[in-house]
């Protein structure tokens, strides 16, 4: 009895191992792709810096090692960042199969929604805020101060920024599942409206640098996502309750089926 209780366990880790695996291999594939043009790829990832630096600075590597490996090192980020459909992919085909019907119908759209809006809120951070950011950084150096930034120290500074953009472009996929699964509803978000603001800013604080100037840039369209979210939630209300209510045969089948 003790070998057949195991046997689930051990075909869900041989599943995972080869999900795993697979998700290594695309990250792999796509670096072997990117590395011959890693210094391409740091110079467009430079070039909001660059652009708006006073006549006669640049930026410096501090470290002997830092003009090879801080390319190398953006390279293996962005392979992830291109991988991510792939990623997801192999994430979705691991839990689908032990999703009900009516959850698979929700989450593949909102793994796609996902996708984009990470995405979407890499490009903001990259057309958006970095040119205004950087802007304002480099007028505002105080008289005599020779601006010579890191290349490693930039990487971690617009690392930090697109992934705190990235990941609060998720708000709209958030209130989604929230008001899906019946945890809230849209009439209960509106009456937090303030709060959600304050909220906006807080979190711009935690996840980006150190300066006002980033936070505002972050928390105005978090807030702006989350009226988004508002308004595409109410096709979802409670949703997720209904559909285990409603489909009790369903329930009682093996979720592998219908894949």
């Amino acid at each position: 009895m003790a070998v057949e209780d195991t046997q689930p366990l051990i075909s869900h880790l041989i599943e995972l191992r080869k999900r795993l695996l697979y998700c290594i291999l695309s990250v792999l594939a796509v670096f072997l792709v990117l590395v011959y043009f890693a210094n391409d790829i740091y110079q467009i990832v430079s070039a909001p810096l660059i652009k708006h630096l006073p006549v006669g600075a640049s930026m410096i590597a501090t470290d002997v090692a830092s003009p090879f490996f801080t390319p190398i090192k953006l390279t293996i980020i962005v392979s992830v960042f291109a991988s991510a459909p792939l990623l997801l992919y192999q994430v979705w085909a691991f839990i689908a199969p032990a999703l009900y019907k009516h959850e698979r119908r929700l989450m593949t759209p909102l793994l796609f929604s996902s996708t984009l809006l990470f995405y979407a809120g890499m490009a903001f951070a990259y057309f958006i805020v970095f040119p205004l950011a950087f802007s304002f950084f480099s007028h505002t150096a105080p008289r005599g101060v020779l601006i010579a930034t890191d290349i490693n120290n930039y990487l971690d500074f617009v690392m930090a920024l697109f992934m705190a953009f990235g990941v609060s472009f998720q708000v709209p996929i958030a209130i989604v599942l929230l008001c899906w699964t019946g945890v809230v509803t849209p009439e209960d978000l509106k009456k937090k409206r303030p709060y959600v603001l304050v909220g906006a800013f807080v979190v711009g604080m935690l996840l980006t640098p150190p300066d006002v100037f980033s936070q505002t840039l972050l928390a105005i369209p978090m807030y702006l996502l989350f009226e988004i979210g508002l308004f595409f939630a109410r096709f979802y209300v409670g949703k997720g309750r209904r559909g285990q209510e409603d489909t009790p045969d369903e329930n009682t089948e093996d979720p592998k089926d219908g894949d």
